[in-house]
């Protein structure tokens, strides 16, 4: 029997770090259509806070976080900080602490149309996935400073789906408060 992390209900953010936050103010909210909720800081250093509570150098300024709400997706806490030998090069997903953020669209050949529009830098041509996967098409883009994004689209599901005990988390039914993961 697996365990879980008492009261775990899913994910409530995801938080970036940027270089510009008004760069990614307009990627958030005129690109990707996510609203704008509020802000907070800045943070200056005080003592040992910043190392003992966020793992970073304890004179780092946080200047600013901003919250976004994208659709039914997790929200976004984005960062700036005025850091000593911050690396300003983006992890690539083979390097450890590699990541992506995958958004889930109806129509993957219209939201790539969409960002090649805006100047967004699209990674290749949608694939389709095999296996288990099969079903979804996929695609990776570029926000302006480098983090990776992916765009995924299965709109008649995924082939693992027909005999999975355990559904991952599907934003297709979340607004109908469904697709909680588990089997009726």
């Amino acid at each position: 029997m697996s365990q879980t992390l008492p009261g775990l209900r899913g994910t409530d953010h995801i938080g970036i770090t940027v270089p510009d936050i008004e760069e990614a103010h307009r990627f958030f909210t005129e690109v990707l259509g996510c609203d704008h909720v509020y802000d907070l800081g800045p943070f200056l250093p005080r003592g040992s806070w910043m190392s003992e509570h966020l793992n970073i150098d304890d004179d780092t300024v946080m200047r600013e976080i901003r919250f976004y709400r994208c659709g039914n997706g997790s929200n976004f806490e984005v960062f700036e900080y005025d850091a000593p030998a911050a690396s300003e090069t983006p992890p690539r997903n083979s390097d450890v602490g590699g990541h992506h953020i995958a958004l889930y669209v109806d129509d993957l050949d219209a939201a790539v149309a969409y960002l090649r529009s805006k100047d967004i830098r699209v990674l290749g041509e949608p694939t389709a996935s095999g296996g288990p996967s099969l079903g979804q098409r996929w695609v990776y883009f570029l926000a302006p400073w480098g983090l990776q994004f992916e765009l995924v689209s299965f709109p008649r599901g995924k082939a693992y789906e027909a005999t999975a005990d355990v559904l991952l988390w599907d934003t297709r039914t979340a607004d109908q408060g469904e697709g909680d993961g588990s089997r009726a």
